[in-house]
């Protein structure tokens, strides 16, 4: 069998047994259709939460550790994590049996990053890596699409236990990453197992981006709740073409229908046109939204804020504009992430943390790698726990015209597909 019919048959496989494979089925099945690539020994591996771990999904084509591979590795100082980081293939610094060549490949669903495979070959072609990179395309897939029905998932990807509040948030609340030929956006959250009023939202409407970023009142399940109806109410009011006032409207009269005026939630709702960079947006008592542009110039946004939707205070809600150049990145945020206080009670603040987004991106670093590491170095600064929820949302506006592919493949960390 040709190299070419080969993955074609593998691909073809794969695709006729997901229809009826569960979560855990899919290592076996994985294993059994990519030798007909010849790649063997494929391990699947994914990411907690909080993006500190890589856990393999079942126990390896083998039934045990495919050569002894641990069943969980480190994202920070191993060659697996670094692929994560990275989002390129990497030969692994061990050979397989035989002499074989082992690679790690990393796991994407479009740019959100899922994990990495281990892939063993015996040849390191063009057509191979190529074979690779088409395999993790497909098991992302099959991953997504199979992992809101399985436990054992969840389970997989937590590191500790998690409280009601965050379980509702997670199950809300779109891919930390997700790009097009003309925007990327990424985003992060904390405390990722006790999260509860903090949200975000982002959808793409023909040539309109919809932005969204709440921060619901309280620290508990309650908070979760409001949180969640304001997410709700501001899509279906989104659907029909509300705009942003009437949609600011619409959440405002749902939380007072549900808790009186007992809940609240402060947010930005904004639409970006993704032909012109005209920015429209609103606040509700809420951070107002930064402008890097250039990677260097920082601007804070000015708009008149409004009371937080939910407080029944009447005022009217006013709408402002602004224009976003090609290259600019727009980032909203939380609270939680400017007003963390290190030992000496002094807060993280709004510099240090536009000060670390603006360096890690001009050194380089992919959009989600710079909000991961963000958030380690906000974690580590309050003792590697977090009073409230911080949450960052970034996207950067290529213009009218697509990203080049290389500097998409370096924005998101999306590898440059073989051949």
């Amino acid at each position: 069998m040709s190299a070419v019919s080969g993955s074609s048959q593998m691909l073809a496989d794969l695709v006729t047994g997901s229809h009826l494979m569960s979560l855990e089925e899919l290592p076996r099945k994985v294993a059994r259709c990519a030798s007909c690539a010849g790649l063997q020994d494929v391990l699947i591996y994914l990411v907690d939460l909080e993006q500190d771990v890589l856990s393999r999904v079942g126990r390896g084509p083998d039934g045990g550790g495919a050569g002894g591979t641990e069943a969980t590795l480190p994202v920070e100082g191993s060659a697996a994590g670094e692929v994560f980081q990275r989002g390129q293939l990497m030969a692994a610094p061990s050979p397989g049996a035989h002499g074989a060549r082992r690679w790690w490949v990393p796991l994407l669903d479009g740019t959100e990053r899922l994990g990495v495979l281990l892939v063993t070959v015996e040849a390191d072609s063009e057509q191979v890596k190529k074979d690779m990179w088409l395999l993790a395309g497909l098991v992302a897939l099959i991953v997504v699409s199979k992992r809101g029905m399985s436990d054992s998932h969840a389970r997989l990807v937590r590191t500790r236990s998690m409280n009601v509040a965050a379980e509702m948030q997670w199950h809300l609340m779109p891919p930390l990453t997700f790009a097009t030929e003309r925007i990327a956006i990424c985003a992060v959250l904390e405390p990722a197992y006790e999260i509860s009023g903090d949200a975000f939202d982002y959808a793409i409407d023909d040539d309109v981006l919809h932005l969204e970023i709440f921060d619901a009142m309280g620290h508990d399940t309650a908070a979760g709740l409001t949180a969640n109806l304001a997410v709700a109410a501001c899509r279906n009011s989104r659907r029909r073409r509300a705009g942003l006032v009437g949609a600011s409207e619409a959440i405002e009269r749902t939380l007072i229908e549900q808790f009186g005026t007992c809940r609240y939630t402060t947010g930005i709702l904004a639409d970006l046109n993704l032909n012109s960079g005209d920015l429209s947006w609103i606040n509700r008592g809420h951070h107002p939204p930064v402008i890097i542009r250039g990677r260097r110039h920082v601007t804070v946004l000015d708009c008149p804020p409004t009371p937080p939707m939910g407080t029944d205070v009447g005022l009217d809600v006013s709408l402002c504009r602004d224009r976003l150049e090609p290259g600019d990145l727009l980032l909203l945020h939380t609270d939680g992430i400017t007003e963390a206080r290190g030992p000496d009670g002094q807060e993280f603040g709004l510099d240090r943390f536009l000060n670390f987004v603006v360096r890690s991106l001009d050194h380089g670093m992919p959009m989600p790698e710079t909000l991961r590491r963000l958030m380690r170095d906000v974690l580590a600064y309050h003792h590697g726990r977090l009073r409230d929820d911080a949450t960052v949302t970034l996207v950067q506006w290529h213009g009218r015209t697509p990203f080049d592919p290389r500097e998409i493949q370096t924005l998101v960390g999306l590898p440059e597909t073989p051949g």
